[in-house]
């Protein structure tokens, strides 16, 4: 089987070494060049025709921003993997690379006590999703385990629509088109009994800011419950993301704090590291966040924020999974129609990475498979639908009626 053909930028030695090492364990796996800056890996590109770009952001002469902008105006629609520093200001310009077109990021070591351990983590976040995002060269599929905190950025099709995180961005790569999810056939299930729904809940990973940002910047109205995002997403990212996600549309979108008090019409975005759930509380829903061991290699996990909902609220739930790797959220899902509520997934031609959606799908568990584009107006629709039992738009939401 052919190799994954990996071009490597970075303007420092150490780190483009660190990045070479970890990729050299894996067979698949290839690295076939390195630039020192932007500009240069514009001439690379051109000339080695990888299959994916791990891209540092701060470099000299063109930053990775800048060159990220450049590859996709010339319509290079490869992967691109941002290498970020877990800061502020890291978590800012990753975050405007994936405007950009950027598809995906990794956070550079920090704190870490060995050149071993440097190559280990390096090599558990960033092989994963280069399998991922080149599953016709690996075998791999998008049902790979989601390793570190996956994010990006990718339309559908090619040429593809501007981002709604940034106004002007150019277009960005195709999504992965090949999954093991889509050699098992889907069956939706029967839309379930009407039934009041009381909270939106979310599960996202890889290219689900962009999803996130189309799907929260098409409502027409803020919705009429509250609703709980988890988007693999390290600290200090999250917090960035919410605030970006809280400029585009009628909802208002923060990071969730342990002890909120669900208001409907709000979007609470699960912090990093922190596993978001539902806890009722003197008769009111509230935020709980937990620091429990990662479920799913994920912390913040769907499958924990699902499976709180429907301790909390039964069936009176509308559950969406959007693009992502990994299958965080079937076992959710699960839960969600078991107990009579409704399941809505991202397809699979609108996906970065069908993995998160499609286990939900190939399960048996989704009502509905939809394109990216209309997953705004039915949820809208089917909240219209919900029925006289769900709590008032303006109210905080309580015990079940």
């Amino acid at each position: 089987m052919t190799r994954i053909r990996v071009l490597v930028v970075d303007d420092s030695v150490v780190v483009r070494r660190l990045v070479t090492d970890s990729l050299s364990r894996d067979p698949d796996i290839e690295v076939v060049g390195f630039a020192s800056n932007g500009r240069i890996s514009l001439a690379k590109v051109d000339q080695l025709a990888p299959d994916l770009v791990t891209m540092d952001i701060e470099m000299p002469e063109m930053n990775g921003i800048e060159a990220v902008r450049a590859l996709r105006r010339n319509r290079h629609t490869m992967p691109i993997i941002m290498f970020s520093t877990l800061t502020e200001r890291g978590a800012s310009a990753t975050l405007d690379a994936l405007v950009a077109g950027a598809t995906d990021y990794v956070t550079k070591p920090a704190n870490v006590g060995s050149v071993q351990e440097s190559l280990d983590r390096v090599a558990s976040e960033l092989i994963p999703k280069i399998k991922a995002l080149v599953p016709h060269r690996s075998g791999a599929t998008g049902a790979l385990p989601a390793a570190g905190a996956p994010a990006g950025a990718a339309p559908a099709g090619a040429p593809a629509p501007r981002t709604r995180l940034g106004a002007g961005a150019p277009a960005g790569p195709a999504p992965v088109a090949s999954s093991a999810h889509a050699r098992r056939p889907v069956v939706t299930r029967q839309a379930p009994a009407p039934h009041p729904v009381s909270a939106l809940i979310i599960g996202s990973s890889t290219g689900g800011p962009e999803a996130l940002s189309k799907v929260i910047g098409a409502l027409s109205a803020p919705p009429p419950v509250p609703v709980l995002v988890v988007q693999h997403m390290p600290p200090v990212f999250t917090r960035q993301l919410a605030a970006r996600l809280d400029r585009l549309g009628p909802a208002t979108v923060v990071e969730a704090a342990d002890g909120d008090l669900l208001q409907a019409g709000t979007v609470y975005i699960a912090p990093g590291d922190h596993h978001l759930e539902l806890n009722r509380s003197a008769g009111q829903l509230r935020v709980k966040l937990t620091d429990g061991p990662p479920v799913n290699f994920c912390r913040p996990a769907v499958d924990v924020l699902f499976r709180s909902a429907v301790r909390e609220l039964g069936g009176q739930l509308l559950a969406l999974v959007l693009t992502g790797m990994g299958a965080d959220g079937r076992t959710g899902c699960e839960d969600v129609v078991g107990a009579g509520g409704t399941v809505l997934v991202q397809d699979e031609p609108t996906s970065v990475v069908w993995g998160m959606p499609g286990a939900v799908a190939t399960a048996g568990f989704a009502h509905r498979v939809l394109p990216l584009g209309e997953v705004a107006p039915t949820l809208e629709s089917v909240l219209a639908r919900a029925g006289s039992g769900r709590p008032a738009a303006a109210a905080p939401i309580g015990g079940r009626p």
